[in-house]
């Protein structure tokens, strides 16, 4: 049997994280299969009742996919209790090129990365500059506060 990756991400808005981290990773937001006009409208075909939808459930796509078919879909599903610590998993993006590339090149790149983040809804926490040990990366929050790193 295949197994397929599913990234679920509870969240107070999908409708901004999915247009945050479709920006943030190059995904597109996933249309409704089989030619539904929603996901609302696709899942009520499937039988799910509507008083277990919430409100708005659907109405826009709640999942983001990779257009290359290689990354996993990630599901913001809306929950009703706030983040209240640190995140247990997080992204890295990886978009400076690896110790390989210099450590100004790696710089600019991950700062390009984060000055297009930071318009996209995303805020600085801290940045690690630290060119004896060969590093440089931007830890940021997404718009809900969930934490991230661009390197």
């Amino acid at each position: 049997m295949e197994m397929t990756l599913q990234l679920t991400i509870d969240c107070a808005d999908p409708r901004k994280l999915v247009a945050f981290w479709s920006e943030a990773l190059g995904y597109v937001p996933e249309p409704p299969p089989g030619g539904h006009a929603t996901w609302r409208e696709y899942w009520v075909a499937l039988g799910v009742p509507e008083e277990e939808l919430p409100a708005g459930a659907g109405d826009v796509p709640e999942s983001i996919v990779d257009p290359a078919g290689h990354g996993p879909r990630i599901w913001f599903q809306q929950v009703p209790e706030p983040k209240a610590v640190k995140n247990r998993m997080h992204f890295d993006l990886k978009v400076g090129g690896g110790r390989d590339v210099p450590l100004e090149v790696r710089a600019r790149r991950v700062a390009a990365t984060v000055e297009r983040l930071v318009a996209a809804g995303a805020g600085v926490l801290r940045t690690t500059d630290e060119p004896d040990a060969g590093q440089y990366a931007v830890l940021l929050e997404d718009p809900e506060g969930n934490e991230f790193d661009v390197v």
